[in-house]
C-alpha cells in the first residue's frame, strides 16, 4: 500500500537517511567572540574586590563553571589585600603597572613590577596580593567559578 509520503518498502531507508543526516549536522558550530577595544563595557567590580575597581567581562561568566575572560581596571594606588583562589589565576597586564607579591602580608618592597604585556601565573591556593602603581588594567583568563578568599577576614569587602 502506498502512502502519500513514500512507498512502505522505502521507509527503513528513509529513516536511516534521516538519522544519518541528523548525525552529519551534529552540534551547532562553535562561534567566536570579538570585542573591539571601544566596545569594552566597564562597570563596578564584583563585591569581592575593594571599592574603586571596575570590571568588564569579555567572555563567559566568572561565577559559573567554564572558561571566562575578565578585565579589571584599578585606580592608582589601589590594592587587593592578601588572598587566594580555589582555581588558578593567569593574569596579563594590559596597561599601567601592576605590583604583585606572594605571601600573607602586603609588602610593597617584596613585589615584582609588571608592565604592559607582563604576565603572572598564580596557582590555586597560593596567597598573593596586588597593588596598582598608576591606573592599571589587567586581564584574567580563567575557569570558573572564580572566587576570592581573603587571608584576613577583616580585609573582605563583603563583610564591611
Amino acid at each position: 500500500m502506498m502512502t502519500a509520503f513514500a512507498p512502505r518498502t522505502h521507509l527503513p531507508a528513509l529513516a536511516l537517511a534521516v538519522v544519518l543526516g541528523s548525525a552529519a549536522a551534529g552540534p551547532p558550530a562553535p562561534h567566536h567572540t570579538v570585542v573591539p577595544a571601544d566596545a569594552v563595557q566597564w562597570g563596578a567590580a564584583p563585591p569581592s574586590l575593594p571599592a574603586g575597581a571596575q570590571a568588564a567581562v569579555l567572555f563567559g561568566n566568572p561565577a559559573l563553571p567554564g572558561p571566562f575572560v575578565l578585565r579589571l581596571k584599578f585606580p592608582a594606588g589601589y590594592s587587593v589585600p592578601p588572598h587566594r583562589h580555589s582555581k588558578d589565576e593567569p593574569v596579563t597586564v594590559v596597561s599601567g603597572r601592576l605590583l604583585i607579591g606572594a605571601g600573607s602580608k602586603l609588602d610593597r618592597a617584596a613585589t615584582t613590577a609588571l608592565a604592559p604585556a607582563g604576565f603572572v601565573y598564580l596557582p590555586a591556593g597560593m596567597a598573593h596580593y596586588a597593588i596598582a602603581d598608576g591606573e592599571t588594567v589587567v586581564q584574567i583568563n580563567g575557569v570558573g567559578p572564580f572566587d576570592v578568599t581573603y587571608l584576613n577576614p577583616h580585609d573582605d569587602p563583603r563583610k564591611q
